[in-house]
């Protein structure tokens, strides 16, 4: 088990604001991520966001003239753990909001901790279950499952393929995308013709894709899960040579995945958030400035690519953040209202416009359709 603990951080930025400031109480933001283990690719450019904005935030003199400490766990891709640490910023770190939750298993089982203690928690995982039905004290970032199977059947219907084959992860997000997938497919004409399961540390899903190489009813494959496992199931359908076409859900984007599945992600499609292919946006679009601003300054701080995930948990704080401005204190109630009442914030994931029936606040516009051509994202739509 590997705890990361950012009291160094934490340090050095109350050292600096200690001469402007007086040393004001700080703000304690709480985070549970997956920095390792199977979600690992989601989980480290969370932190490693978190952490540079925390530090940009205090070095401009924080919040309500006080600094942000950042308290942070590494759950392992482990929803036990999580909910453990969960515990422990709730308690013993005495936190003011939670950030994290990588994944949905990890975000799930730290929700009814939150909502018992009455505190703001912002989820970074993908399934639409952490906020439908709204939970009083729960918001997420990411676009939701139920909008990647939307968005993908969408490209689907224009590509004339109406008969496809699901391979869905037994993770928390897999099975949500899944039941969302088969929820959504009838509303675009698609049938689901063929179903296989994998576990994200199986390290062969050759059976499950040879049943689906002789079905001759499958137009196309959709592949629902996150961090490691899609990567290899791609690997996996290249050696069976499988050619029909392939597509994912936006819990694989990022360059990491391109890295992981080399040739073989050649052609597929899959729904991002323009943060990947933010210099390839018209200077036009509203969204630009945010994501490539992100993007120059992620790169100049970690000398690494960025990745939609990444971009989550800048989309997390910021929204923290404003909301504590707008509240004018770091009150748990006033800041919760405050950020139900967020509207017209632009982030890396899109606008945001969230209300007391919708703790998320995006619509299937802040997706953006890619392709991957020659290890690079192109953007399609």
């Amino acid at each position: 088990m590997k705890l990361r603990l950012n009291h160094l951080l934490a340090g050095l930025a109350l050292a600096t604001l200690s001469l402007s400031a007086g040393a004001a109480e700080p703000i304690k933001i709480g985070s549970v991520l997956s920095t390792t283990g199977p979600a690992a690719f989601l989980g480290d450019p969370e932190a490693k966001t978190l952490q540079m904005y925390v530090e940009s935030i205090n070095k401009d003199g924080g919040v309500l003239g006080r600094p942000l400490e950042l308290v942070s766990y590494d759950d392992g891709t482990d929803a036990n753990k999580a909910n453990s640490f969960a515990k422990r910023l709730i308690f013993d770190d005495k936190v003011d909001a939670i950030i994290g939750g990588t994944t949905t298993g990890a975000t799930m089982s730290m929700v009814p901790l939150v909502e018992k203690a009455e505190i703001p928690f912002i989820s970074l995982a993908g399934a639409v279950v952490v906020v439908d039905p709204v939970k009083k004290w729960v918001f997420k970032v990411p676009h939701t499952d139920r909008m990647a199977a939307e968005k993908v059947f969408e490209n689907m219907k224009k590509q004339g393929i109406s008969k496809i084959a699901l391979v869905s992860e037994t993770s928390g997000y897999g099975q949500s995308g899944k039941k969302e997938s088969e929820l959504v497919a009838p509303k675009y004409g698609i049938q689901i013709v063929a179903q296989e399961v994998y576990g994200p540390k199986d390290t062969d899903m050759s059976p499950q894709l040879t049943k689906i190489k002789n079905n001759p009813d499958v137009q196309a494959v959709f592949i629902f899960g996150l961090g490691q496992g899609p990567a290899l199931v791609q690997r996996n359908y290249k050696q069976l040579g499988i050619k029909l076409p392939v597509y994912e859900s936006h819990g694989v984007c990022s360059d990491e995945f391109i890295k992981l599945t080399r040739e073989a992600a050649e052609g597929t499609r899959l729904p991002c958030a323009a943060l990947v292919v933010a210099d390839d946006l018209p200077d036009s679009d509203p969204q630009k400035p945010v994501v490539t601003g992100y993007e120059k300054a992620y790169k100049a701080r970690w000398k690494s690519d960025v990745s939609t995930f990444g971009g989550h948990a800048y989309d997390a704080l910021m929204i923290y953040v404003d909301a504590v401005k707008r509240a004018g204190t770091t009150d748990k109630a006033k800041v919760r209202d405050a950020i139900e009442q967020t509207k017209g914030f632009m982030g890396t994931g899109g606008m945001f416009n969230m209300s007391p029936t919708d703790h998320m606040g995006l619509d299937l516009t802040a997706f953006r359709m890619l392709e991957i051509k020659k290890g690079h994202w192109t953007l399609i739509d």
